[in-house]
């Protein structure tokens, strides 16, 4: 099946973008560990990842991928081609714009991004500096999305899917190479950043340039289909990115407490991978998928796309959601205790770790289902639901800030984000957009109970290996490896007795995988 094939591709990609991933936060938290510096860099890496969701990966994206198929369709390969040239220059002139405010303001700007900072001047100075070095990421990154808007519609996705590695990969250089060399780590990972934001705009360009689409830069001009462009996205910029928002959220509250902005990032990192690899897949795929089905078959080829893609992504997300709350402090343990990473920093970290999860089902199907709502050119309604989800998120962080400190803040998020999905729920079935037809309804409860069962495993192989995870790194590594090993076997083995899963469908999945 496509959609499964063109999951797997993004989904493979961003795996190995995640492994790398891992590698750069293993090696900052050996290095880093959760001082002020860390927390500075933290922050710093926080706003042009927000403002990248918000304006390029989120809305922009959401609101560009149907027009630009739209046009492909209607008027071929050259329309197509001239609609996302004006488009690039409009994005190009307003983020230019934005970064050189921000560049200037950026002093006044950390008052409002870290709050917490201003009683600690050598913090709040490292923040201001490293983000100044880190913010012209927003502009490449988001010239970077929109190429690979154009890819996905093609259905060239692998280019887009591999982009995030060179990021990776160039931190890693900077904290291997660059940082022992002059002892500023801090600063060469900022500069890592903005330079990885280039190497990714120069991969896509010639990406492009390959499958026929080499975009030309003409004068920034508001035409009939960039205005319906922004008409789309200035709504979706809080409904496609409500996530991001609510961390940026969790990053102002948390610099009230020392190091709390270090380990809601080690946790986040964590459970980002399978929302990464399965969730963000899903979104990538799912949406000029729609698009093109609402436009050539219908609304019960769309229907049938929607469902599959919510069962695969939770025939995943569920098993990664009940390993990460069985076994926390493993995973902690072997990935980041070490170094300048310490006891103390661990437990608080599997904590964080804990809460973010309990809402890893309801960010991987807000992935899945505002497709449906773009797809048909709708952006304010999850915009509306999107701001209903952030003001109980501001809410409850506040709240639960005072009772059990940054756990409250990643509490808040979850809960946040399960009340976003619920909306989206009720609203697609009451327009008749989403049913869940007996395919899904008869294997979700199964995933659940494998899930279950694979957790009541893990906790018990845990308690088994506890030697092993007190012992040293190889015997740490061997035993976390046992352990997810024997986790995913479990899981696939009584998906396969309840019949979950087919063997053939298992057997494709692994392959493509």
């Amino acid at each position: 099946m496509a959609l499964i094939r063109s999951i797997a591709t993004v989904g493979g990609f961003t795996m190995a973008s995640r492994v790398l991933g891992f590698v750069r936060d293993v090696l900052i938290a050996r290095v880093l560990g959760t001082g002020e510096m860390a927390d500075a860099f933290f922050v710093a890496q926080r706003l042009p990842n927000l403002f990248r969701s918000l304006f390029a990966e989120g809305a922009f994206n959401a609101a560009f991928v149907p027009l630009f198929n739209r046009e492909l369709a209607e008027g071929g390969a050259g329309a197509a081609k001239r609609f996302a040239e004006q488009a690039m220059a409009v994005l190009l002139s307003v983020l230019l714009g934005f970064t050189i405010i921000a560049q200037i303001t950026m002093p006044w700007l950390m008052y409002v991004i870290a709050p917490g900072f201003t009683g600690r001047p050598a913090e709040f100075g490292m923040a201001v500096q490293f983000t100044q070095v880190t913010f012209p990421y927003l502009l490449f990154m988001s010239l970077t999305a929109l190429q690979g808007g154009v890819l996905n519609s093609l259905n060239r996705f692998a280019h887009a899917a591999a982009a995030p590695i060179m990021l990776n990969v160039t931190m890693i250089l900077a904290l291997v190479v660059v940082a022992p060399a002059t002892g500023l780590t801090g600063l060469a990972l900022s500069w890592a950043m903005a330079i990885a934001g280039i190497i990714q705009f120069l991969w896509m360009v010639i990406a492009c340039h390959r499958a026929g689409m080499a975009l030309s830069l003409p004068w920034p001009r508001l035409t009939p289909g960039v205005k319906r462009l922004l008409k789309l996205m200035l709504p979706g910029i809080m409904g496609s990115s409500v996530m991001q928002v609510n961390l940026l959220i969790g990053t102002m509250i948390a610099t009230h407490q020392p190091a709390a902005v270090s380990y809601l990032y080690y946790a986040d990192r964590i459970y980002q991978l399978p929302l990464a690899v399965i969730g963000s897949a899903v979104g990538v795929v799912l949406l000029p998928e729609l698009a093109r089905a609402l436009r050539t078959k219908g609304e019960a080829a769309a229907s049938a796309i929607q469902n599959r893609s919510i069962e695969y992504a939770l025939l995943l997300t569920l098993p990664a959601t009940v390993a990460l709350v069985a076994i926390p402090d493993p995973i902690v343990n072997v990935l980041y205790l070490r170094g300048a990473f310490d006891a103390t920093a661990a437990v608080a970290t599997s904590w964080a770790l804990i809460c973010y999860t309990l809402g890893l089902p309801a960010y991987v199907l807000a992935k899945a289902l505002t497709p449906s709502f773009f797809a048909r050119e709708d952006t304010a309604t999850p915009f509306r639901f999107a701001m209903i989800s952030l003001g109980c998120n501001i809410l409850l962080s506040i709240t639960l800030f005072q009772f059990i400190n940054y756990a409250g803040i990643a509490l808040a998020t979850a809960l946040a984000s399960w009340l976003n999905v619920a909306m989206l729920s009720w609203r697609l079935s009451r327009r008749g957009h989403l049913h869940m037809d007996a395919q899904l309804a008869r294997n979700l409860p199964k995933a659940l109970l494998c899930s279950l069962v694979m957790g009541a495993a893990l906790r018990a192989g845990a308690w088994a290996l506890a030697p092993a995870f007190a012992s040293h790194l190889l015997a740490k590594v061997a035993a976390l490896t046992l352990l997810v090993g024997g986790g995913i076997g479990i899981f696939f083995g009584l998906a396969l007795l309840t019949g979950t899963v087919g063997a053939g469908e298992l057997k494709r999945m692994l392959k493509r995988a």
